[in-house]
């Protein structure tokens, strides 16, 4: 029996085969032997493989087409009207093929952005390297999550005149700000523009929320800003005076009043993420980049042992714990797991050892770094030692 015998017989065992798997099986094979032998077919033959691929396809379950999906989305070589077919499928079967597939055309990407849902947009709005056409019909939708997933998307090409209009935007919509704001392909000119707009409604929010005097609160932000702006033309990134702003407005803060759980809690449930971090440096004293570890480390376990260590209630770490998952560092999905697991943790330690583990996370980094050289090598000559021994 040749090849083609061979293929033909498996295809039509296949096809008598009427189980999930059976059918997920053909689908698969079928489209192994288009990438085969494409430059075997006529383009009727193709096409009407393309044909079959599609009905066989929409017969399957939801999980199915998932799989599918997620096996072909990172297949440089799948075929190219599966994909087309999978990328206009319901969000649930097209979301992989949407983030990374490299097969899409930025017209058949446009054309998805005008014809299918909400969840498909902000999809493609985080691709990597999304081409200026299709982030302008990103933007031409006008929904402000789509264009802010877009804005945060560092490796979007964003042209200077949609990036000006978003600028305008941003005086309005305040969900722009902060992702502007840190974009690497800013102009001078729009970044200084975008931090005193930050600036202003940061004012607004905080006399608003906070007890804090007006002009000390004036002090920090224009100090802040006009030295990032100064940053900013010398070249430093908008991240660096990002943090730089955050942690300038958080010093004035605790010079007004003590940090203390409850105006993280509040910081955090109003959006202000840099905020609420500079803030937890000047309560906890842990500074960076050891502040990340325990905010946003797996597991939690670092939060827990610093709350507790602080004082903070149970309910109060757990609130903290959830919703700085939640805010910070890429939006993480928080499983009920996760939280047993910390507070488990946190019933479990000793106040007065959690505040000894705090106090070293506090001491500076190089001498931690060197305490912790020298017992790794007090262990080392230990070891040769009792080698020698």
């Amino acid at each position: 029996m040749n090849d083609q015998d061979q293929d033909l017989h498996s295809l039509l065992q296949l096809a008598l085969d009427k189980s999930i798997e059976g059918r997920e099986q053909l689908t698969t094979r079928i489209a192994q032997l288009s990438l085969e032998r494409e430059h075997m077919l006529s383009d009727q033959e193709r096409d009407l493989m393309f044909d079959i691929l599609d009905k066989l396809i929409h017969e399957f379950e939801v999980p199915i087409r998932q799989r599918l999906a997620e096996r072909l989305s990172r297949n440089a070589a799948a075929p190219h009207a599966l994909i087309v077919a999978l990328a206009n499928d319901e969000f649930a079967v097209a979301q992989p093929v949407l983030l990374r597939s490299t097969l899409l055309s930025d017209e058949e990407l446009i054309r998805i952005i005008q014809h299918r849902s909400r969840q498909h947009q902000i999809a493609i709005a985080r691709r990597r390297d999304l081409s200026e056409a299709v982030s302008d019909e990103l933007v031409n939708t006008q929904d402000s999550d789509v264009i802010t997933a877009l804005l945060e998307n560092q490796s979007a090409r964003i042209s200077k005149a949609t990036l000006a209009y978003l600028a305008e935007q941003a005086e309005h919509i305040d969900s722009y700000q902060e992702p502007l704001v840190r974009r690497q392909d800013l102009t001078a000119e729009l970044a200084a523009r975008l931090y005193w707009v930050v600036a202003a409604s940061l004012r607004g929010e905080i006399l608003q929320n906070y007890d804090i005097h007006p002009t000390a609160l004036d002090d920090a932000l224009e100090g802040s800003v006009l030295d990032s702006v100064e940053d900013y033309r010398n070249g430093n990134g908008p991240s660096d005076n990002l943090e730089k702003t955050a942690g300038e407005l958080a010093r004035s803060m605790a010079a007004e009043r003590p940090v203390n759980a409850a105006l993280l809690i509040k910081t955090l449930r109003q959006g202000q993420v840099p905020l609420f971090e500079a803030l937890f440096e000047e309560w906890t004293g842990i500074a960076m980049p050891r502040r990340a570890e325990v905010l946003y480390g797996p597991g939690g376990e670092g939060l827990a042992i610093a709350s507790l260590a602080m004082g903070v209630s149970k309910q109060d770490f757990a609130t903290l714990f959830l919703l700085s998952r939640s805010a910070g560092s890429g939006g993480q999905k928080t499983s009920p797991g996760d939280l047993a697991r910390a507070t488990r943790l946190f019933d479990r330690t000793k106040r007065e050892d959690a505040q000894h583990v705090l106090r070293s996370w506090q001491r500076d980094p190089g001498f931690q770094a060197a305490v912790q050289d020298l017992e790794m090598n007090k262990t080392r000559r230990t070891g040769i030692k009792e080698g020698r021994g």
